[in-house]
């Protein structure tokens, strides 16, 4: 629309674009009607292309196009997830993004360089235009996009700091499936890289309520299939390379000789499943280039945008190719798979899972001998509140700080940021540490070959390996075994969900100590409150506990990362101090208390599930 249009009211729709290309074809669809006002600039039509300097005009158009509130853009622990056809409704994507913008300092954001990415699914390339031409529209500076729109969650948090970008988009719905009919999400980290705290967050909700106009700036879809910049004005646009920085800082932490030294024995064998989803893209230049794995190790290793029909959710569950491959008697020695978007992991031995909470207490108890970056210890240890309480006697140990936060990464960051935490986890499959501030799949996967080379370095070919089982069985033995189970009862109807969570929030109120459940004794109940210690912030209401006297606990949670309905999690624990019952299959040894929690919070009566759709 050229500037010599006199006055008009604007009114753009944000929707799928279905008409024949335009200087809009993301799907942004203006309409027009004479008598207001517009703030008029020119536009140009220029588009990149590989590796080269494109030039538009020294200007842009911004236009401030109406609209109106949408009910339901609240963001959960993980940012904003919706079904993809809620996202692609009118203005729905755009609302949100431009409510950001409203909730931030302009410091944060004007002539400011931002990072945009996601996990590849359904809707991404897109959503990345619509947020690109806001941006713009809000007077940022410049956008570094992965090319095709691909950065996994853990490096847009490592391209954040290294560029040191005043924050950045991420465009993932994490394990969720993906697909037309499936989820997509978005939410923003801040300067360190880490997500957005509630603060903000609560901002961003209270001005999606209020939200009247959206600022966008005319320029053509950007070309994200070549690396390269693209310049309107002041404002740029930098397709990069989405693996280069990250692996340069997993150089850093690691020691890849070491590694690569596992990785090429003929008695070793690895397999990686990046599920179809981000890894996928970093999968092949670490693990087979730069590593030395062989090229058939890594299996799914295509990024799809429904990630091949499958739910990119690392778990007994949903990879199960990976299980089946792993439980073979010849299987590989050690197997590892990643989500969606590349934060959460799951890693196997032959024959032998290893729970995600064990996982970061092994990693933690083993750091300081075999990855350089903690050459001199970890400054601190913490874990969310529903993860066993194993990575807890690792600090006790080691002498370090510990901290309990509630679920979320988020709650990490400050720790980190404060120099109080160096390794951190969650038993929902996330694992990391203040390398970046998100978790890190491919991180953990790295740890755990670093610990076996470590272990093996001096074993000859044709002796014993140590295998995944000898380093966790050992663990036990020093520490004691944390039986550690959870129940994940997916898509309940959300009304009988939240009753149930009433139901038990009375239980605890009433609730005293020495009380008699069954054959265990109360030790206290809850509903768990954390105050942070850096900036004495609250978070209540993170899940109801009990907690028994012999250190069992049982832990009810609904979960925010769900799209639809509600997620009711249980969590079941018991420490086991001797050896001789480390070997108990946990489904057996925590019987007792999975059939407690049952009977407690009345979980059938309230929802009808007979039985968990993911057990881990």
């Amino acid at each position: 629309m050229a500037s010599t249009c006199a006055r008009f009211d604007t009114v753009f729709l944000f929707s799928r674009f279905t008409g024949n290309a335009s200087p809009f074809s993301s799907g942004i669809h203006l309409r027009t009607k004479p008598n207001s006002r517009l703030q008029s600039i020119t536009a140009s039509s220029s588009s990149s292309s590989s590796g080269a300097i494109v030039a538009g005009t020294d200007a842009i158009e911004i236009k401030s196009l109406p609209t109106k509130p949408i009910e339901g853009q609240k963001t959960g622990t993980s940012g904003l997830r919706k079904k993809v056809k809620v996202f692609m409704q009118d203005n729905y994507l755009a609302n949100w993004i431009q409510a950001l913008f409203n909730s931030l300092p302009l410091e944060d954001y004007r002539n400011a360089t931002l990072v945009l990415g996601g996990d590849g699914r359904y809707f991404n390339k897109e959503a990345a235009q619509i947020i690109i031409k806001i941006a713009a529209g809000n007077g940022v500076g410049k956008i570094l996009v992965g090319k095709e729109g691909i950065l996994s969650t853990p490096a847009v948090s490592a391209v954040i700091r290294k560029r040191k970008a005043n924050g950045g988009f991420i465009m993932s719905a994490s394990h969720n499936p993906g697909g037309p009919e499936y989820d997509w999400g978005i939410k923003f980290n801040y300067s360190s890289g880490q997500p957005a705290p509630e603060t903000i967050t609560d901002k961003i909700y209270g001005n999606t309520l209020s939200i009247s106009e959206i600022k966008v700036a005319e320029i053509p879809d950007i070309d994200l299939a070549h690396v390269g910049v693209t310049k309107y004005g002041k404002f740029s646009v930098e397709v990069v390379d989405p693996v280069s920085d990250y692996l340069e800082l997993m150089e850093d932490v690691f020691d890849f000789d070491l590694i690569r030294g596992l990785l090429s024995r003929s008695d070793f064998g690895f397999m990686f499943d990046a599920m179809h989803a981000v890894t996928g893209a970093y999968a092949k230049p670490i693990f087979v280039d730069t590593l030395g794995a062989k090229p058939d190790s890594i299996s799914n290793g295509v990024p799809l945008e429904d990630f091949g029909h499958g739910h990119p959710d690392p778990n007994l569950t949903y990879a199960k190719d990976l299980v089946d491959v792993m439980y073979r008697d010849d299987g590989p020695d050690f197997g590892a798979a990643s989500d969606g978007d590349g934060d959460r992991n799951m890693v196997l031995g032959n024959k032998f899972f290893v729970t995600p909470s064990d996982s970061v207490a092994i990693i933690a108890a083993n750091a300081q001998e075999a990855i350089p970056y903690f050459r001199a210890g970890p400054k601190g240890l913490a874990r969310s509140m529903p993860t066993s309480g194993a990575l807890d006697r690792v600090a006790e140990k080691l002498k370090l700080p510990f901290f309990e936060v509630p679920t979320g990464w988020k709650f990490f960051g400050n720790l980190m940021d404060a120099g109080k935490l160096s390794i951190c986890g969650e038993e929902s499959f996330g694992t990391g540490s203040d390398h970046i501030r998100e978790k890190d799949g491919i991180w953990a996967v790295l740890a755990w070959l670093s610990i076996l080379a470590h272990r093996n370095k001096d074993t000859k070919p044709g002796d014993k390996l140590v295998s995944v089982a000898d380093v966790v069985k050992e663990y036990w033995a020093t520490y004691g075994r944390n039986f550690f189970s959870r129940y994940d009862y997916e898509e309940c109807e959300s009304e009988g969900a939240n009753k149930m969570i009433e139901y038990l929030r009375d239980i605890v109120s009433k609730s005293k100590a020495g009380e008699s459940y069954g054959n265990y004794a109360l030790q206290f109940a809850d509903d768990f409150s954390y105050t942070d210690p850096v900036d004495g912030s609250v978070a209540s209401k993170q899940g109801v506990r009990f907690v028994f006297t012999d250190g069992s606990r049982i832990i009810f949670r609904l979960s925010g990362t769900g799209s639809a309905g509600a997620t009711v999690r249980i969590y079941i624990e018991q420490f086991e101090p001797d050896v001789s019952k480390h070997d108990v299959d946990a489904q057996i040894a925590l019987k007792p208390l999975i059939d407690l929690a049952l009977s407690v919070s009345k979980l059938k009566d309230f929802t009808g599930r007979e039985k968990p759709t993911v057990i881990t």
